[in-house]
């Protein structure tokens, strides 16, 4: 059976750990940079109007210069920030899990690409299922559980 490498919890950590690293570097250096990411995962608070909602297409590539920029911030789980829709310039604060991220591009430049699909909230506990399964397969790990119980 061939296994997706890309769609591999091991794959998905390091994709989520190099877009968390590259967004803070990207900070660190004050270097305004464009995310493009699917819809469908996107959080927006206050919720857009439906016809600007209706307006975006499957994916969308947000540009973080000027004040969406000064906004963004990172944490281990989310990239967020405020920015303002539509042509009554409709203000709302955008929340992207990091797995969700495809592409992070510094002016032409792609300098990340994410194959990975991301899933949910829902993928982390798989995440975590998975890796106590792996674990605990290996007869030696097996062991070390035993002993830590005496």
């Amino acid at each position: 059976m061939t296994i997706n490498l890309f769609q591999t919890p091991e794959y998905k950590t390091i994709m989520h750990n190099h877009i968390f690293q590259t967004i803070e570097y990207l900070f660190g250096k004050n270097q305004e940079f464009a995310v493009a990411c699917e819809i469908k995962h996107i959080t927006f608070y206050p919720e857009l109007p439906t016809k600007v909602q209706n307006s975006f297409d499957e994916k969308v590539l947000f540009i973080l210069s000027g004040y969406t920029f000064e906004s963004a911030n990172v944490d281990e789980e989310y990239f967020s920030f405020e920015a303002g829709f539509g042509e009554s310039n409709f203000g709302s604060t955008v929340t992207v899990p990091l797995l969700a991220i495809n592409q992070i591009f510094v002016g032409d430049h792609p300098i990340v690409l994410n194959l990975s699909k991301y899933e949910g909230k829902k993928e982390k506990e798989t995440s975590t299922k998975s890796s106590m399964e792996a674990l605990l397969n290996n007869p030696e790990n097996k062991k070390l559980f035993k002993k830590n119980k005496s």
